[in-house]
């Protein structure tokens, strides 16, 4: 790479008064999802205010995952034909053609830097030359080798002595600032997961960390507003979002998630994994009852001699499995938002979300470690669900659909500047088809 990072291929704003056909891909640790959803124009509500069209789901993919671990790509042809399936489906079901996705990434050690950029103005009101002005010199700053840039965020704008301000357009000042917040991922990790996509013979329209989308779909209004932190718990990484004045403010992930939980089991009670999932779906719990002695579980063994064998264990063995590695986690994601400054940033607030999210006493043992108030987050405001994905598993993959609403709010450096990220398929008749599309 040159002296800056890669960029990720950028979404061209939605129009507020035009319908759209968006499709979008989840390719996380345990199962890959692709939504196929109708996007109408809409009023903004009070609770969901940055929306500016309504979502209803055509169609769905829904496939387990394989060739990824970690959030990251380790068999491409494996991660290509489970993508080819849950893709197919989608398009069965809603009865058109996907060409283009945008996708969420896991994995690639998300980071996030926050920095600040200013221009002088001479005591003249603010024009929007002068916004553009103030973002150029916001651009590319903080830039590390090996990293690519998945978003831009402008958190807010400053006059003189003045900070917080949404809209400086028409205010006067000496000089405007800019306080910006970008979002990193490991550039080899993005580059596989884009080729796994493209070999799909898909185009990709944007790359989203997947702690913004699921704040995107969980979060009401006032969250963002005041103050809360996103913990998105997947199977092979847990992810953090902060947002605070309505703006993702910081992004962390931690390669631990609910895979480790199902080995821990797996381990302890000398099964297998298949079982050891099933055993935390069913029975799983982060907190000890009364009965826990009393009630026994089934489980099967994995000795060569005896295959059928099974034996009978008290549930309160499993809890004690469990407990350990959930508290290690939460307490993980309090250490990194603590040494990362944004302990009191995120206010009084967690949201739950992801597939880990739906353990059983998860959110009381979060207050416990966390000592903030939790809530399981569910998708909001999308139509045409079905129940089975009303869940927080499906809070990221819902949050892409409304990540064309808001893509307009990010900002970087003129395309000329920089280049977009290589995946090796970006050939002649790519970069024409960009080239005709971006200027007609």
């Amino acid at each position: 790479m040159s002296r800056h990072p890669g960029l990720t291929p950028r979404m061209k704003p939605l129009s507020p008064r035009r319908g759209s056909i968006v499709s979008v891909l989840d390719v996380g640790t345990s199962k890959i999802v692709c939504l196929i959803a109708a996007l109408e124009p809409s009023g903004e509500s009070d609770m969901l205010r940055g929306r500016t069209h309504r979502a209803r789901i055509i169609g769905i993919g829904h496939q387990r995952a394989r060739g990824l671990k970690g959030g990251a790509v380790v068999d491409l042809d494996a991660a290509e034909h489970a993508i080819r399936l849950a893709v197919d489906a989608a398009e069965r079901m809603a009865k058109v053609e996907i060409r283009s996705v945008v996708v969420n990434i896991t994995g690639g050690r998300l980071g996030s830097k926050s920095f600040h950029a200013d221009v002088a103005l001479t005591g003249r009101p603010v024009t929007q030359n002068d916004i553009q002005r103030v973002f150029e010199a916001a651009s590319w700053t903080g830039a590390q080798q090996g990293r690519t840039v998945l978003h831009s965020l402008p958190t807010g704008f400053g006059l003189d002595a003045t900070r917080g301000i949404r809209d400086p357009q028409g205010m006067i000042g000496r000089k405007l600032g800019v306080d910006m917040h970008v979002v990193t991922s490991d550039e080899y990790a993005i580059r596989n997961l884009m080729l796994a996509v493209e070999r799909c013979h898909l185009g990709i329209e944007a790359v989203v960390a997947s702690p913004y989308a699921a704040g995107l779909s969980a979060l009401v209004d006032d969250e963002a507003e005041m103050g809360v932190a996103v913990v998105d718990l997947g199977a092979g990484t847990t992810s953090v979002g902060v947002f605070h004045n309505g703006a993702l403010v910081h992004s962390d992930a931690i390669a631990v998630g609910g895979n480790h939980v199902t080995m821990d089991i797996a381990r302890g009670f000398t099964t297998t994994v298949t079982h050891a999932e099933r055993l935390k779906t069913l029975y799983g719990s982060t907190i000890a009852t009364a009965s826990d002695d009393r009630e026994m579980i089934a489980v099967a063994s994995v000795d060569d001699e005896d295959r059928d064998a099974v034996h009978h264990v008290p549930k309160s063995q499993l809890v004690r499995v469990i407990k350990p590695r959930v508290e290690e986690i939460l307490e993980l994601v309090r250490d990194r938002l603590g040494q990362a400054g944004f302990g009191s940033v995120s206010g009084r607030r967690i949201v739950l979300t992801g597939g880990g999210a739906q353990l059983t006493g998860l959110p009381e043992l979060a207050r416990q470690i966390l000592s903030k108030q939790v809530r399981v987050g569910r998708p909001l405001g999308v139509q045409g669900l079905p129940d089975a994905m009303k869940g927080p598993a499906f809070a990221a993959p819902v949050g892409l659909i409304v990540y064309p609403q808001v893509a307009g709010l990010e900002h970087f450096e003129p395309r000329s500047a920089g280049p977009f990220l290589a995946t090796g398929t970006d050939g002649y008749l790519s970069r024409m088809g960009r080239w005709l599309k971006d200027s007609f």
